[in-house]
């Protein structure tokens, strides 16, 4: 009996260990930005880890040519080229964080992660 409640206490510890991790992990993934290009350069893309748009840059020269449509497009390939980045981070802390622990494989999937 006193056994299924050292079980519990420590699956309990366990739970409380994996918040504190996640909430320290999403701080840093949250405060991490990430850059990505489209079109060999001529639009840079900034996004957080919150996948919020933090910046843009369009080179001079892309604008020059005038296509407004091409232009959108290398603007939205950037961002969400920026935006993968941001959560492939995301996966990689929270399926590094599951296996420090020693919980399940496919956890991170449980918890919300990509996959």
């Amino acid at each position: 009996m006193f056994g299924k409640i050292g079980d519990m206490a420590n699956m309990l510890k366990k739970a409380q260990e994996m918040q504190s991790k996640m909430k320290e992990m999403q701080a840093k993934v949250a405060a991490t930005r990430f850059e990505a290009e489209s079109g060999g350069g001529a639009v840079t893309a900034t996004v957080n880890g919150k996948l919020e748009v933090v910046g843009v840059k369009i080179d001079p020269q892309t604008i020059a040519g005038g296509d407004v449509e091409m232009i959108e497009d290398l603007v939205k390939a950037a961002f969400v080229a920026a935006q993968t980045k941001a959560a492939e981070a995301m996966k990689e802390e929270l399926t590094s964080m599951t296996g420090e622990m020693g919980l399940p494989p496919g956890l991170d999937k449980m918890l919300g992660g990509q996959g």
